[in-house]
């Protein structure tokens, strides 16, 4: 097994919360500050790794999150991440290089994490992270970034993407799950020590993009050799 000597950066968050946004505007930075970086996106949905998550996104083992118990679906973005890192990316992590991430074992903790609590939740989390990180040997982020935005904020951001043409899986068309997301996210990011980003102001206004971003490009700036 390789010696696992790379840096892995993930931006997480709950749906409509800007998580592709701030990612991409991090590697911009990277890259106008001549810092080398490799990017992950996951789920991988156009890798054939990514089946079974397709299947329970669009529904097909169920129209409500819950109907999938969180060790199953867990499992599912577990084999992808597995292939991208076997079959892309282990290599150089081994060597030492920088990644970013958007979503990651992160996401698991989010979605299926609210479908569980009290005692449960926290046993879920301790199997999570033995299941991706020990036994399956994925590499564990050294830099986790929660974006929190409060539930009604992304759902009308989810809305007004809907209205654009975009397209809303079976998490992101239930506000309560969404809701019981956000709270478990939270929870987790303290069990875990994620850093929280938040997305809103002290009045409860959304921030402006440049300004999390800045907050974000801080927070990055100690990992970056």
């Amino acid at each position: 097994m390789h010696q696992k000597t790379g840096r892995l950066i993930v931006i997480e968050g709950t749906d409509g919360s800007g998580k592709s946004t701030q990612f991409a505007k991090l590697c911009g930075r990277l890259d106008a500050e001549g810092q080398a970086h490799h990017r992950l996106v996951f789920p991988q949905y156009q890798e054939e790794s990514s089946a079974l998550i397709r299947m329970y996104l669009r529904g097909d083992f169920g129209k409500n999150p819950s109907e999938v118990n969180a060790f199953a679906a867990s499992a599912f973005y577990a084999v992808d991440r597995y292939a991208s890192y076997k079959m892309h990316w282990e290599a150089e992590y081994a060597r030492g290089a920088l990644f970013l991430a958007d979503r990651y074992t992160t996401s698991n903790a989010v979605h299926q994490a609210a479908k569980l609590s009290g005692t449960a939740r926290r046993d879920y989390i301790t199997w999570l992270s033995e299941f991706e990180y020990t036994r399956m040997e994925l590499p564990a982020p050294n830099l986790v970034l929660y974006l929190d935005l409060p539930t009604e904020k992304a759902m009308e951001l989810i809305r007004q993407r809907a209205e654009q043409g975009g397209s809303a899986d079976i998490h992101e068309t239930d506000e309560a799950y969404l809701a019981v997301c956000r709270e478990a996210a939270l929870q987790v990011a303290q069990w875990e020590g994620w850093t929280v980003v938040s997305c809103v102001n002290e009045a409860g206004a959304l921030r402006s993009i440049e300004e999390i971003h800045e907050e974000v490009w801080q927070l990055v700036l100690p990992f970056l050799r």
